[in-house]
């Protein structure tokens, strides 16, 4: 080594006064180099200014700062948006979600909740005992039932159902035929507290289905809120030599049904009775096993008899988690979460998203907690409206969403023409639609928009949020949520951090302006009662309407061909088939209906056809079982006539029917009773001002 350098060791190395004049020079250099003025030059020019100017500059300076630190984020993606699904090697042409390990799928969210009694036990362990259930009076505020209360009740609800008889081993299926309200889910947690199993009866139905159900499932039985719906078992039971043997009645009953009802062999009690005779009888819970059967959910087809679909716990649970794995981190769920319930109980949708709050961020049971892991985590400050019929499995999957967060579920009056007014009491932070609620809300906002200017303004305004939209960004704070859509939000209730639409296709015209107007979280999913509820779900992130996202974490899908539709799923184009744990095991004591719906391969064929666009995303575009030709050779897809004439503000439902020996279709219109009167005064004015023309001529 040079001398010099180990005496420049040596030396040591240099002060740090040397050091920063040496930078001060070369900073000086650089300035003049870029024609800068230095720091000192400017100092003095910034007090040569007047000190209005100064002041100028200071607010300046103020508000960039201020919006810097406050300007919209956009929400991070879990994934890829361009790839939101991989296809799997071999030549089915899968394709699973990239939020889930290579062939691997989502069981389950939280290790201590496997089952839908382990979901309610840990949302109440999450909760600290806070509300779970809660319900109203007109003009009353809501009553909360804490979730210790909730859980004493179900425990002698069903110690009462062991007490006459009913097993796990035996005499499982228990009726329950109810509008959502408490009591519902109470006895749903009774038969999940002993491993019995739930078997959800609603009104649409019909008589002989109700009839039919009752039988094939052997139910003996049956809890019920109205006198109405026991009249009804009992006509059944009379008619036929039913299987009810017991009745249990929510609401107040006179001894003359008392007396009809001995007459068929049939005991009635009351619901509070019953709860007496558990306590007083009281049995240790038995808990189910995650293959355990959970609920027996009755599908109407659109011939024949109804089809039980046999859903497991393993089979919520996955779904459940699938979307907490998917919104996990962007919806961080607590036990404040309000969920109103008005979607039917005997749906598994409504019962998913009540097991989310329940548990505090447990699995979709399976679907829905992969997605609300990522990005919408909720908690014990989240309330969900429980307003969509309990008895089908969307409003059921929600449910669960909520409780397995220790969240709050509301339950609607059960009047619809009252949800708004329960939407402003509850303040909901959750909040699932189907696509006709979401048809009169777009409507609604276009017709007091009723000048040139207001729908200019309306138009703007939604331009400027949908351009945010499309940028990632959600928020109810702009400028013109304040100027525009503040009195959208605020009719339901100015607390909505997250909205779910399924059961039917959603106009994208629709969904895109509702997303930038509500300013919330907003998801579209697609599923059927056989595959629990959603097997596929758009991704936080994605608002671009049009598809319904990627396949679940819970599940893989794959499209077949559909030759004589002229779908090949070589094009990317096929019916839609669904693989995974969320898959339900079969349909009850039929297994000729099983083996059409569930290949030898576990595949489950859904008859929809559908087709993946670039992204991985699932585009629903046709329907396989719902085609006919008429006598002239002519295809016929009645659902798409369907579409359109529900599009009409008189229409509030409508059935199109086609014989193939017939050259015309035929369609039942049920009128829309909140616009029927206006249309009816406007047309008999109309009529009254002709004739006061005619008259005059």
């Amino acid at each position: 080594m040079r001398p010099g350098t180990r005496a420049s060791a040596a030396s040591g190395p240099a002060s740090p006064a040397a050091s920063g004049t040496r930078g001060n020079m070369q900073a000086q250099e650089v300035l003049r180099q870029l024609r800068i003025p230095e720091f000192d030059d400017v100092r003095q020019y910034m007090r040569a200014l007047p000190s209005n100017a100064l002041m100028g500059v200071g607010a300046f300076a103020a508000i960039t700062t201020f919006w810097f630190a406050t300007r919209p984020r956009a929400l991070m993606p879990p994934c890829d948006l361009s790839l939101q699904s991989v296809e799997l090697p071999g030549e089915e042409r899968a394709r699973r979600s990239t939020l889930c390990p290579e062939n691997e799928y989502l069981t389950h969210y939280y290790s201590d909740a496997l089952t839908m009694y382990e979901v309610f036990q840990r949302g109440l362990r999450v909760s600290n005992d806070g509300p779970c259930l809660g319900s109203r009076k007109p003009n009353q505020p809501y009553e909360w039932q804490s979730y210790s209360e909730v859980s004493k009740k179900a425990e002698c609800i069903g110690s009462a159902l062991l007490h006459k008889g009913h097993s796990q081993t035996g005499d499982k299926f228990i009726g329950i035929f109810s509008q959502n309200r408490p009591e519902w889910s109470i006895a749903e947690l009774a038969c999940y507290t002993y491993s019995l199993v739930g078997v959800p009866l609603y009104d649409t139905l019909g008589k002989d289905a109700i009839g039919y159900i009752l039988q094939q499932a052997a139910i003996s039985t049956v809890i019920c809120d109205v006198a109405d719906k026991v009249r009804l078992i009992l006509d059944h039971g009379s008619a036929r030599g039913g299987t009810v043997k017991t009745v249990v009645l929510i609401e107040a009953f006179d001894d003359d049904l008392i007396k009809l009802a001995s007459e068929v062999g049939i005991d009635i009690m009351s619901f509070k009775d019953f709860e007496v005779l558990g306590n007083d009888n009281h049995q240790t819970p038995k808990p189910p096993k995650p293959e355990d059967l959970a609920l027996i959910c009755f599908t109407s087809g659109t011939t024949g008899n109804p089809k039980g679909a046999m859903l497991t716990h393993e089979n919520v649970i996955s779904n459940t988690a699938a979307f907490l794995k998917m919104t996990q981190a962007t919806l961080k769920a607590d036990n404040t979460e309000v969920l109103i319930s008005y979607l039917p109980l005997a749906h598994m949708f409504e019962r998913v998203v009540e097991v989310k709050c329940v548990c505090a961020c447990a699995f979709f049971l399976h679907v829905f907690c992969v997605f609300l892991q990522v990005h919408c985590k909720l908690s014990v400050s989240d309330v969900h409206v429980s307003y969509l019929p309990l008895a089908h499995m969307f409003e059921r999957v929600v449910q669960s969403v909520v409780l397995i967060h220790g969240g709050r579920i509301g339950y609607f009056q059960g009047d619809i023409r009252l949800l708004m007014d329960d939407l402003k009491t509850l303040q909901p932070t959750v909040f699932p639609v189907v696509p006709r609620l979401l048809n009169r809300m777009f409507d609604k906002i276009f017709s007091q928009a009723n000048t040139p200017m207001k729908r200019w303004l309306l138009d703007f305004a939604f331009r400027r949020k949908k351009a945010e939209l499309l940028n990632g960004v959600v928020r109810q704070n702009s400028l013109w949520d304040k100027l525009i859509f503040k009195k959208v939000q605020a009719s339901l209730g100015g607390r909505l951090r997250m909205m779910i639409t399924g059961a039917a296709p959603v106009s994208p015209v629709i969904l895109t302006f509702l997303r930038a107007a509500l300013g919330c979280q907003f998801y579209e999913g697609y599923g059927q009662t056989e595959c629990t509820a959603g097997c596929s779900m758009s991704m936080p992130g994605d608002w671009n309407a049009g598809h319904v996202g990627p396949p679940l974490p819970c599940n893989i899908i794959k499209l077949v061909d559909v030759a004589e539709m002229n779908y090949l799923s070589a094009n990317g184009e096929g019916e839609v088939c669904v693989k995974g744990p969320n898959v339900f095991k079969g349909y009850l004591k039929d297994p000729e209906k099983t083996a059409e719906a569930i290949d030898q391969d576990g595949w489950l064929h859904t008859g929809d056809i559908g087709k993946w666009l670039p992204n991985g995303t699932l585009k629903i575009i046709d329907r396989k079982k719902h085609i006919f030709k008429l006598a002239q050779g002519e295809y016929i897809a009645p659902e798409r006539i369907e579409t359109v004439y529900n599009r009409s503000d008189p229409v509030a439902q409508i059935f199109v029917h086609g014989d193939s020996l017939q050259a015309c279709l035929v369609g039942i219109v049920v009128p829309d009773p909140d616009y029927l009167p206006y249309g009816l005064r406007k047309k008999a004015l109309r009529g009254l001002i002709l004739n006061c023309v005619a008259t005059r001529k």
